[in-house]
């Protein structure tokens, strides 16, 4: 999955529309997920403690896999750090069908928090969960001078995928130029020191990321 397409556009935590569909989509915020009911519930974000993170848990059989972690740098691994919490918490919440989770409320500031809220309740009202393996890869960040941050990534999506929560099935399809997703995410540092991601773009099948 990841959520990985995500919302503002609209992961966590698939390969072409809605939520329900086969492969995982991390949140996209120019790829909304299915039609989702009125503007869920978002909480209000606490003030954000960098010694205080929310404990994040993935879904059994789901899993992320950064590339790389850290760079050397302590501000760019920061970057790296917070985003791969953030996307986390966008699974976990996808797994407990919470559009209003803290943990991502925590990582998500804005319209961009919005567009989470909606991807995430599409999974909810889809029936749809996620699970297997992506893998976010050729991760690069761009530091502001103005406390924002932007990082690209790919996303590999070829092992990651829906799965019913009624049946348990899992909605497997062939992996194909649309299992590879590109993101663009920016980020502004909080008087916290966490790194909170303001907006997410992305394009599917975009052919710098087929490998």
């Amino acid at each position: 999955m990841t959520v990985l397409a995500t919302a503002g556009a609209l992961v966590l935590a698939g390969c072409g529309g809605g939520a329900g569909e086969a492969k995982k989509a991390t949140p996209s915020h120019d790829r909304p997920s299915a039609p989702a009911p009125a503007t869920p519930p978002v909480s209000a974000p606490a003030p954000a403690d960098a010694t205080n993170r929310p404990k994040v848990t993935l879904p059994a059989g789901d899993e992320l896999i950064f590339e790389p972690e850290r760079v050397g740098d302590p501000v760019k691994d920061a970057v790296l750090a917070d985003n791969a919490a953030y996307l986390r918490a966008i699974e976990e919440a996808i797994d407990h069908q919470d559009p209003a989770s803290k943990s991502v409320a925590y990582y998500s500031v804005g319209q961009n928090r919005i567009g989470d809220a909606q991807w995430i309740a599409g999974f909810a009202k889809d029936g749809t969960t996620v699970t297997g393996t992506t893998r976010l890869f050729d991760r690069q960040v761009t530091l502001g001078t103005d406390g924002t941050a932007r990082l690209t990534y790919c996303g590999d999506e070829t092992k990651g995928f829906t799965k019913d929560r009624r049946t348990g099935r899992v909605n497997v399809t062939p992996p194909d130029k649309d299992s590879y997703v590109s993101y663009v995410t920016q980020l502004r540092e909080n008087t916290r020191g966490v790194w909170q991601t303001t907006r997410v773009t992305s394009v599917r099948g975009d052919a710098k990321c087929q490998r």
